[in-house]
């Protein structure tokens, strides 16, 4: 009996071997968690575009939108651990979504295998135009004077948690709309239906620049060069701990093969590395950070246990 389960393993094991050392021999799936337009979107398929050329294979984006990017993730944690269906994930996927739902339909620690860290972007804090308020302190103030008066929008774990954990520290209260993406909600807070949104700058910048909506604060804790007439939050308000920031990384299912594994990791790394990549997106503040995929496991352990504690701290009950 151990012979016979000894020969199934070697014969499982070659063949995970055969599928590492000839991967990849068809087109890849890339799901992003969110709508077309959004950062995860824009970044995401240069990623893609660039990793093609490395890997001999195209890798074909889809977005799975909706409940802040976990149907996109479940997808991915249901797949065949092959490396032909992989995720596009972000700190709202695999950081924050676990803290923020009584339950996921996959286990966010156990789900997924870190294929490579993609960079990470500050968010700006936009109020329509109509907002009686120049900056974010006279923002606040106009919160406090009217508890429950002001709404913002959200369409990601980053949005809502950003936005709930500022109201949170400045001491107002503010009325959460969801929407299903960045885009709608942009559409949204020009129109003049929320009042505030806090996304990153692929959202909101254009908008900021084209005087659609007026910015108040960047969410990091340094002006961008993207946008350096923007306070941070912290100068804006006079606070020293607020720091929200969006960050980008590639997943595969659990029990991907390693070879695998190692092939994305490398693939992503020197797409990473590009310079036209890296200049396509500075405009948006994206910086990037090149690593392993171990490294990238334990920046996830950091950034869940990080989030867990904003929202804890921002008082947001799990849905």
């Amino acid at each position: 009996m151990k012979i016979k389960q000894l020969a199934l393993a070697i014969v499982a094991s070659a063949a995970v071997s055969a599928l590492a050392q000839g991967f990849p021999n068809k087109p890849i799936k890339a799901i992003v968690p969110f709508a077309a337009g959004s950062a995860t979107d824009q970044i995401g398929r240069a990623f893609a575009t660039k990793m093609s050329e490395a890997l001999g294979q195209p890798i074909v984006i889809e977005n799975k939108a909706g409940v802040n990017g976990m149907l996109g993730a479940d997808a991915v944690a249901k797949s065949a651990p092959d490396g032909y269906t992989i995720l596009i994930g972000t700190n709202s996927t695999n950081a924050a979504l676990k803290s923020l739902m009584k339950k996921l339909p996959y286990d966010q620690d156990t789900a997924f295998a870190p294929l490579g860290y993609l960079g990470s972007v500050p968010l700006v804090v936009a109020v329509n135009n109509e907002v009686p308020a120049k900056n974010l302190r006279e923002f606040v103030n106009l919160g406090k004077t009217k508890p429950g008066y002001v709404t913002f929008a959200s369409a990601s774990t980053s949005q809502l948690v950003s936005s709930e954990v500022l109201g949170s520290m400045a001491g107002i209260e503010m009325t959460n709309v969801p929407y299903k993406s960045g885009p709608a909600a942009m559409t949204d807070l020009i129109g003049g239906q929320v009042m505030m949104f806090t996304a990153d700058f692929a959202v909101m910048l254009p908008q900021v620049k084209a005087g659609k909506i007026r910015g108040l604060a960047v969410t990091s804790t340094k002006r961008s060069p993207a946008i350096p007439e923007l306070p941070t939050v912290n100068e804006a308000l006079g606070l020293k701990d607020y720091e929200m920031i969006a960050y980008f990384a590639m997943f595969a299912p659990a029990g991907t093969p390693p070879e695998v594994v190692t092939k994305f990791n490398q693939a992503i790394n020197a797409a990473a590395q590009s310079k036209d990549l890296q200049e396509k997106f500075a405009h948006i503040g994206f910086m990037v950070e090149p690593g392993t995929p171990e490294a990238l496991a334990r920046r996830t352990q950091t950034e869940s246990a990080k989030w867990a504690k904003a929202i804890r701290d921002a008082k947001i009950e799990p849905q």
